[in-house]
């Protein structure tokens, strides 16, 4: 996939596509195609710090890791984007989910895994 501005971290995404972090501050969205779906900053209107890692929940939700605002940011397929985690991370770099609803964030600035509830739809 070409055409990208500092590409940090990937994730796969439902459908067969894809999201990636760049270090210019974006999260884009790709189709299994590999064109581009979204810019996640221009479809949600947020700006970010340094974006780093990314995942996909099962609800479609993507969530980031933003290392220079230390926070998580969930940003649903429709509806506004959430702020998962406001506080208690200095670098959050890496990003995973389960499917039961856990949030693992591997925090740089603290060398440990920090691991969160937040709430998804019943399977």
């Amino acid at each position: 996939v070409p055409n990208l501005q500092g590409p940090r971290f990937v994730s796969p995404a439902h459908n067969g596509g894809f999201v990636v972090s760049e270090e210019c501050g974006d999260v884009k969205v790709f189709m299994s195609s590999r064109k581009l779906l979204c810019s996640l900053s221009t479809k949600y209107r947020h700006q970010f710090g340094n974006p780093a890692g990314v995942c996909v929940d099962v609800d479609g939700s993507i969530l980031v890791a933003d290392e220079q605002r230390r926070t998580v940011h969930l940003f649903p397929e429709h509806g506004a984007p959430v702020c998962l985690v406001s506080s208690g991370l200095r670098r959050p770099a890496g990003v995973a989910c389960s499917s039961f609803g856990h949030l693992f964030v591997a925090d740089a600035g603290e060398n440990c895994v920090k691991v969160f509830k937040y709430c998804v739809r019943s399977p």
